[in-house]
């Protein structure tokens, strides 16, 4: 690829900053929309579900230091992701970056594996949504049949709440982002308050004894099952916590000035939650055994376990808020990833229709709102969380190659932002982000490769042909 040709595609294909008549999506987005947009996807059921069962079954209280080492590989893939989205831009995150750093097919299998990873991360942040929801309807007298509360593997017929928050969230994706973004400034805004009550009661309430002992499975090992144990493992499974980040690379097109903003938002919003994690989870394991996590609640179960049930009852308020924000950005980062594709011609031109009066892309916001409902409703969150965690590791070890290939190959494209000390991070984050990859389970491992059989059936079937580099 000639740097001709790569202007080329920067200015046509991934419709550049200047070009935003092109699109038809609306500029509107400031960097502090972008910044909450990021704390709204990253603090989540990475802080208020998976923190608990990290520490209960895989670090105990050195669950702290997963979240370091999770926050640490996520810092270097952030630099590469500013790097990239300010030099080259496009809604589509990875799938863009990759394509200009190496061609269509590894830009195909980076967009059918962020499909993986933002849609089924929506489906099991909406079965933790249901979990809170659930305890909350319990509080005030409402229980719903747990036929309709579990999916057909936990005993039930449908996760109900679960699959009807992705059609309430996929109604107030139609009307618009800017009125997205207002509702997703006031939820974070909710959600971190109960955060700041948890650590007002919590931070007098620690027991230094529960800290001890506090790496109790080590650093890396497997249990008798076979299963990765320990403070990388935990890692593994934490890192679910800040998946967030990404998306907002997918709102280039839509943000006021991209260049500027967009390095911003991705920084800012995860160093932010990265801080928050790391106090959130230290007291947790601070106030209770570590052993007494295990739950879908951690956090309100803690404060329950305190005799503080008028705080658990707020947290449990905060934190559906809280998760709803989550989906409602990884949602929309979703729609994005499939309207950049499609406006490229790997999927069907349909997706790549924008409604002229919401100036939204409406069809595929009901095409995917309705397959994550159904999801979300039939499968469990275990077997959805380890499915996001390989599909993103493996879309930031692209984006870090990316960074290094660009800056070899094509070193005159102008880069507004520039991670900093050479190649120094966006080599740190390949080789940290592979370590956490490979203490994923194995089964983890084939379920991602046979999505990846599917997505390359489906490339060289119909995408190939059909895609605007091909034509």
């Amino acid at each position: 690829m000639n740097n001709t040709f790569l202007r080329s595609l920067l200015r046509k294909k991934f419709t550049r900053f200047e070009d935003v008549e092109d699109s038809g999506l609306n500029r509107c987005l400031s960097a502090l929309d972008l910044t909450m947009l990021g704390i709204g996807a990253i603090i989540g059921t990475g802080i208020f579900v998976l923190t608990g069962i990290a520490a209960a079954t895989q670090s105990g209280p050195a669950v702290v230091l997963s979240f370091v080492l999770a926050g640490a590989a996520c810092a270097f893939a952030a630099l590469s992701y500013a790097e990239l989205s300010a030099s080259i831009g496009g809604c589509g995150s990875a799938y863009s970056y990759s394509y200009a750093a190496f061609g269509e097919l590894f830009a195909w299998i980076i967009g059918w594996d962020l499909l993986l990873e933002y849609g089924v991360a929506v489906a099991a942040v909406a079965n933790g949504w249901s979990g809170y929801f659930q305890n909350a309807l319990t509080a005030i007298g409402l229980n719903l049949p747990e036929a309709l509360t579990r999916a057909p593997s936990m005993g039930g017929i449908v996760n109900l709440p679960a699959a009807s928050i992705v059609l309430v969230l996929m109604g107030l994706l139609i009307v618009g982002v800017k009125q997205s973004a207002r509702f997703n400034v006031i939820m974070v805004f909710v959600k971190l308050t109960t955060i700041a009550v948890f650590v007002a009661i919590a931070v007098f309430n620690v027991n230094p004894a529960n800290w001890t002992p506090f790496m109790p499975f080590g650093w890396f090992a497997e249990d008798a099952a076979g299963k990765p144990v320990g403070v990388i493992a935990g890692a593994s499974l934490v890192f679910f916590a800040y998946v967030g980040f990404d998306a907002v690379s997918t709102a280039a097109e839509e943000a006021k000035n991209p260049q500027r903003d967009l390095p911003i938002g991705i920084i800012a919003s995860l160093v932010i939650c990265t801080i928050v994690y790391i106090v959130v989870s230290g007291l947790l394991t601070g106030i209770v055994p570590y052993t007494e996590l295990n739950v879908a609640s951690p956090v309100a179960h803690a404060l329950q376990l305190l005799g503080f049930n008028w705080a658990s009852g707020l947290v449990a308020t905060g934190v559906i808020t809280g998760l709803t924000t989550v989906m409602l950005v990884l949602y929309y980062g979703l729609t994005r990833i499939i309207f950049s594709m499609s406006r490229d011609g790997l999927l069907p031109g349909v997706f790549a229709t924008v409604n002229p009066k919401t100036r939204t892309p409406v069809r595929v916001i009901v095409i995917t709102g309705i397959m994550m409902s159904i999801t979300a409703g039939f499968i469990p969150l275990g077997q959805l969380a380890e499915l996001v965690n390989i599909g993103t590791l493996f879309a930031f070890v692209m984006v870090c190659l990316g960074v290094l290939f660009l800056r070899v190959q094509h070193p005159d494209i102008a880069r507004p932002f520039k991670a900093p000390y050479g190649s120094l991070f966006p080599i740190l984050g390949l080789i940290s982000c592979t370590i956490l990859i490979l203490a994923l389970p194995k089964i983890t491992w084939i379920r991602f490769f046979l999505w990846l059989v599917v997505g390359m059936v489906v490339y060289f079937t119909y995408s190939m042909s059909r895609s605007k580099l091909a034509r």
